[in-house]
């Protein structure tokens, strides 16, 4: 069986890029195994094939976006932890400054013939520990118990901090297990669903990447027979220069232009562009695109905006699919979606009855 190299592994930490994983789905001689799938069957046919393929790729999109939703709870976490971090490193600058403050009391009050207990305070190599003796409580004056008062509330400060800080790292470690347990479970399925469709002809790769999924094209074929469907009211309304129906708002319009422009552009997992793109990755480019912050992972989109039946859907709005939440479209009129559907396909216009319909938002 011909070895397939995987992608090497980075940590998450400072700028780090994420390493996209692109399937080609030609050259290769054998299947791969992984989760059960080994060596295709020989008997199966090639429309058997289609299916297993289709099903893996469903299965490492679902993996993508727990995978898009870990890295961005990951990258949450990393910032907080820089920022506990940094305002631990100021605090414990000005709590320097005040232990030698302390210090030049203590040897003011030595040089006047009194041994202070600050003196021991600012040679102390647990200061907390001291401070919190009766005895020295009972000894300072007016002007140090105020000023002792402030290194230890300093102290309990930064030890807070140094607190949040250890959860936050603990959090952190545990969203790059899950990048990690995740990227595993995409690369697998690809790479099996790459050896399956090894076993087709090229003409057979060919009609399957010119297919879609869920024999989409198969459904619009038939649709395209009985002519179109009859428009909405809402794509009723007036239709551009290009003959396309007109997004109600500018910013609606905007994302549809830029879903548009990428058709072609390649689907790579995790990939938000400027050129590559998995199917919420292109989503929230193409808001972007229009100055409109989305989150990152489908399941976070569709609460994104005011959801909308299928029979309200206007130019622009996101359209989901399956059970899970784990695909989305953005909508372009005339029952049509732009989609970066697998690695077998670019982003692509595609009729939205090609996959189960689970719901639609509208953004803006």
């Amino acid at each position: 069986m011909a070895a397939h190299r995987r992608t090497r592994q980075r940590s998450i930490g400072g700028n780090t890029a994420r390493t996209a994983v692109t399937i080609a789905l030609a050259g290769v001689a054998t299947a791969t195994a992984f989760d059960g799938v080994g060596h295709a069957d020989p008997q199966l046919s090639p429309a058997q094939v289609k299916a297993k393929v289709d099903t893996l790729y469903k299965e490492a999109e679902v993996a993508t976006e727990k995978y898009n939703g870990a890295e961005e709870k990951a990258k949450t976490a990393e910032k907080h932890l820089r920022t506990l971090r940094d305002e631990a490193a100021r605090k414990e600058d000005r709590l320097n400054s005040a232990r030698e403050a302390l210090g030049s009391m203590a040897a003011a009050q030595y040089r006047s013939g009194g041994i202070d207990p600050a003196v021991q305070l600012a040679l102390s190599d647990d200061p907390d520990r001291y401070l919190d003796g009766a005895a020295f409580a009972e000894r300072v004056g007016t002007r140090q118990s105020a000023a002792v008062a402030g290194v230890r509330k300093q102290l309990r400060e930064i030890e807070q901090l140094r607190g949040a800080a250890q959860v936050e790292l603990t959090s952190l470690k545990a969203r790059q297990a899950e990048l990690k347990r995740q990227k595993k479970t995409i690369t697998g399925k690809l790479e099996a669903a790459r050896g399956l469709l090894a076993r087709l002809s090229p003409a057979e790769r060919t009609h399957y990447a010119e297919q879609g999924t869920e024999g989409g094209q198969q459904r619009a074929s038939r649709s395209s027979t009985r002519g179109p469907a009859p428009a909405t009211d809402a794509e009723a309304g007036t239709s551009g220069s290009s003959g396309r129906t007109a997004a109600p708002t500018s910013r609606a319009a905007e994302a549809v232009a830029f879903a548009y422009a990428k058709l072609g552009s390649p689907y790579v997992w995790g990939a938000t562009g400027p050129n590559a793109f998995d199917c919420s990755g292109l989503t929230q480019a193409a808001y972007r695109s229009a100055g409109v912050s989305l989150p990152r992972t489908t399941y976070a989109q569709i609460n994104a905006g005011q959801r909308v039946s299928r029979s309200e859907l206007q130019p622009g709005d996101l359209v989901f699919f399956y059970s899970g939440i784990s695909h989305v479209g953005i909508y372009v009129g005339d029952g049509q979606m732009i989609h970066a559907p697998n690695p077998s396909a670019p982003v692509r216009l595609a009729p939205i009855d090609q996959m189960p319909f689970a719901g639609a938002t509208r953004v803006v």
